[in-house]
């Protein structure tokens, strides 16, 4: 065994099935994925840490255990189509893309756009494709979506992804608006009607796109 698949195996026996994460699915995307390559090579040697890693432009890879509990909750299968909303490098998109049966991954940053690109391409995560476009438009020509997850922490919830929500669909984010702890919630749509669920306080780096509210707040 490598040094990256010990680190790998020891992020998900100690930061995930200690924090509530039991899906045997989710747990074997994380242990399978390699998180190594979708940071830089100065912070490989810290890639499976219990913290979240700079990528560019203030943006980061989502702390695993909380990435991780945020899956969970959506309760992903093998038929859904997921819309991945901020990607980032792709480390959010080659996880999903386990689970999902496709995965469009939504950049607005062109660079890391291309990064993902190569780094899913890399491990051969062929149902992941990575799209540029304003994150908080979302990506409604492929849409509507079973699940919709958004990789940073927003204000508030656009009414314009809402709307990409399929019948049935979830959406799991972290809202935080400035005032005070943010909160993991969970977004379902059933006929036609969206409620909402505080799921876990979690505190993650904002989505500078998300700062000011965008139409519905929800």
């Amino acid at each position: 065994m490598s040094d990256f698949e010990q680190a790998r195996q020891n992020m998900v026996d100690c930061q995930l099935r200690t924090n509530k994460i039991t899906d045997p699915s989710v747990i074997e995307a994380f242990g399978t994925v390699p998180r190594e390559a979708f940071v830089a090579d100065r912070l490989k040697s810290v890639a499976y840490s219990d913290e979240d890693l700079p990528i560019a432009g203030g943006r980061c890879l989502m702390e695993p255990m909380v990435l991780a509990r945020m899956v969970q909750e959506l309760a992903i299968s093998a038929n859904d189509v997921v819309l991945d909303i901020g990607c980032g490098t792709g480390y959010s998109a080659a996880i999903l893309s386990h689970l999902a049966a496709t995965v469009v991954a939504l950049e607005s940053d062109a660079t890391l756009a291309q990064q993902a690109t190569a780094a899913l391409a890399e491990i051969a995560a062929d149902n992941a494709v990575v799209v540029e476009g304003a994150l908080v438009e979302g990506y409604p020509g492929q849409g509507p979506y079973n699940v919709i997850f958004i990789e940073g922490a927003v204000a508030d919830i656009p009414g314009e992804l809402t709307d990409q929500l399929a019948e049935g669909g979830r959406l799991a984010a972290v809202i935080d608006p400035g005032t005070g702890p943010g909160h993991a919630v969970l977004v379902l749509k059933r006929a036609g009607v969206l409620s909402k669920r505080v799921l876990f306080d979690a505190n993650i780096l904002p989505l500078p796109e998300f700062e000011r509210p965008a139409g519905f707040v929800f």
